[in-house]
């Protein structure tokens, strides 16, 4: 059932109750990421997340049914406007982090906030000191950047060398007959635990869901003029292998990439920390891709 039908034959349900019905379970996710309290997609699947997600809609609405839906909840969720739900103000300023944050906000982009929460972000272009470098075709000039919001403050918790491009191997010989994949900038929730590659087979983010990429038909490393692709191409997010910084060789095809193993190995050990996936070990993770020069437009 729909929310207001809910509300009008005045019901209590507990979670799992709501979990049972899920185009109720549905209606109220895509509620609660209108109010950016939970990343999309809304999927029916009333988990842990998204009971975490409305016991914070609760408490900021001040609803006296925590543990349940009730009337006052369903009430509140129907008539509430984002604007409305007091307010959760970052403490924003001009460091790296903070610019990032800022940036994906005015994207409307989700950036997730609790406790015990990772952003996964990478910045194509950029140096670990915020400035711009060439972006040189075939180098690991990007950034993979992991941010926590500690205290209403966004830090970065971690920042490794990366790439987020093919290099001159798969742009000239491309495993797909479009062209190499180039990632579209953006946010996209795509990636769960799993295992890449054959030859060295390690613990990486697998992409389970659809992402958008730029298809490099005509060869010449950059995204302009390139047709868009939207699927599942097996953009992984692993490591580099340890090749130099200014030699992306066989690393990556259109993958996310972290130069070297340690780091790499660092990143998952991070990211599994997240409660979502501590959880739930098939948690799908998000993760945002950004241009560098638009960054600091």
């Amino acid at each position: 059932m729909k929310l207001q039908e809910f509300y009008s034959q005045k019901l209590e349900y507990g979670l799992e109750t709501v979990a049972a019905d899920k185009e109720l379970a549905k209606h109220i996710q895509e509620i609660l990421i209108w109010h950016k309290l939970l990343a999309p997609p809304a999927d029916g699947k009333f988990g842990p997340i998204s009971a975490s997600a409305l016991r914070e809609f609760q408490e900021l609405m001040k609803c006296n049914e925590s543990g349940f839906l009730g009337p006052d909840t369903a009430k509140k969720l129907i008539e509430t406007h984002p604007d409305e739900l007091p307010q959760r103000e970052l403490n924003l300023n001009k460091d790296l982090a903070s610019r990032i944050i800022k940036y994906m906000l005015a994207k409307g982009y989700h950036v997730d906030r609790k406790t015990g929460e990772y952003n996964i972000i990478y910045v194509e272009g950029m140096n670990p000191d915020g400035t711009l470098n060439s972006d040189r075709p075939n180098s690991f000039n990007d950034l993979r950047l992991v941010i926590q919001v500690v205290s209403r403050t966004p830090k970065i918790i971690s920042i490794w060398e990366a790439t987020t491009e093919p290099g001159k191997y798969y742009t000239y010989n491309p495993m797909n007959s479009k062209g190499a994949a180039r990632i579209k900038f953006g946010q996209y929730k795509a990636w769960r635990v799993g295992t890449h590659g054959n030859a060295e087979p390690h613990e990486a983010l697998i992409q389970v869901s659809d992402i958008t990429v730029h298809r490099d038909f005509n060869k010449d490393m950059i995204r302009t003029g390139d047709k868009l692709h939207t699927g599942s191409f097996y953009i992984n997010q692993h490591y580099g292998y340890d090749y130099p910084r200014n030699n992306i060789s066989y690393a990556s095809a259109g993958c996310l990439v972290g130069r070297t193993r340690k780091g790499h190995r660092d990143f998952m050990r991070l990211i599994k920390q997240d409660w979502r996936y501590q959880s739930n070990r098939n948690y799908k993770f998000m993760t945002t891709i950004i241009a560098g020069d638009d960054l600091l437009k």
